[in-house]
């Protein structure tokens, strides 16, 4: 799911070749159709941060160039921050396999210097910030030791981690309405392990969080044109759909105080390969709903370096800025964010 240029093929043959039985009757969530429209600024009091493999990547990526503004990451199956270090090998051996080391001491080192030119922010905004970090025992794409030092990488900062690694779960996003079994790695990487990790991550982030709306939503499921805040004004060049999507609850949408959450999904699970599957099924719009949370979702999409849509966390725009402000990807979703929390 993760793994960059020519291994991506090879990769999914191979895990498809491993898939698990999916459950016989998947829970059907309640869902909205998306409505065409524009995204506008909302009565915003925090921005977090969540994603799953190379959405797990980037979401650190914004979380470490942008602490000062976004206050908390929920990370699943994916490793430390410039983990790749801007190298295919290094990605596919030491971030995935973790036949390489990742090198943990020097992926701090590279934060701290590049904190000291501005590149990123101060790395005393992580000291404190609530990080939940989620590993399956039955991910052999990314393998629980380059977790586990994600979840290093985060404590060497002081950040608050809890750190999910008991379930059987294979390489996915794990939610109730998950379509796979719970040990598949298989798309739509959306997997029902009987447990609701987003009930877990939400009380790490927000510090609390109600039950989630098992009924009908209240809000709107919002399609927008993203190359509006392409820094190039055109987001396929970035390796980035059309379109992505917003839900807002009514009540965010009525001028209450609400939270936002930037939702990555994973390689191959993004709109053009799965349609709204992640959107809908991510178990996300039903706590959003009744936690006053708006859930972003920008979308990537295939390109030639980068045939499975996955997001840029080993350099595949051919910028060395990718991990930091000022990488494409980076500040088209910050665009957003900012478009949003006003």
């Amino acid at each position: 799911m993760i793994r960059p240029l020519r291994a991506c093929a090879a990769l999914v043959t191979a895990l498809l070749l491993l898939l698990a039985a999916a459950p016989a009757q998947a829970a059907t969530p309640a869902t909205k159709a998306p409505v065409a429209g524009s995204l506008r600024p909302y009565n915003v009091s925090g921005v977090y941060v969540a994603g799953v493999s190379s959405g797990g990547y980037l979401a650190t990526q914004l979380h470490v160039a942008y602490s000062s503004r976004i206050r908390g990451a929920a990370v699943f199956a994916a490793g430390p921050y410039y983990c790749a270090q801007n190298n295919v090998a290094q990605a596919l051996n030491g971030c995935g396999d973790n036949l390489y080391p990742t090198n943990v001491s020097a992926l701090q080192a590279y934060t701290r210097t590049w904190a000291s030119y501005g590149w990123v922010d101060p790395v005393g905004n992580l000291s404190g910030d609530p990080v939940y970090v989620f590993h399956g025992g039955n991910d052999t794409v990314v393998k629980k030791s380059v977790t586990d030092d994600l979840v290093r990488y985060y404590q060497h900062f002081g950040a608050s981690v809890q750190y999910d690694s008991g379930s059987p779960a294979g390489h996915a996003w794990v939610t109730p309405y998950g379509t796979a079994g719970c040990t598949a790695t298989a798309s739509p990487f959306l997997n029902d392990c009987g447990t609701d990790p987003q009930q877990a991550l939400l009380r790490k982030l927000l510090g609390g969080v109600g039950a989630a709306n098992t009924g009908p939503l209240s809000g709107t499921l919002i399609r927008f044109s993203q190359h509006t805040y392409a820094v190039n004004g055109l987001a396929g060049a970035l390796s980035m759909d059309g379109n992505g999507f917003a839900y807002v609850p009514a009540s965010c949408a009525a001028g209450q105080s609400c939270r936002l959450l930037v939702a990555l999904h994973g390689c191959l699970q993004g709109h053009s390969k799965v349609g709204t599957a992640f959107v809908d099924r991510a178990n996300l719009n039903q706590y959003a709903d009744t936690n006053n949370l708006i859930v972003l979702y920008p979308q990537a999409v295939s390109a030639v370096t980068n045939p499975n849509g996955c997001w840029d966390w080993w350099g595949y725009l051919g910028a060395t800025n990718y991990p930091i402000k000022g990488g494409a990807q980076v500040e088209t979703i910050m665009n957003m964010v900012r478009r949003l929390d006003g």
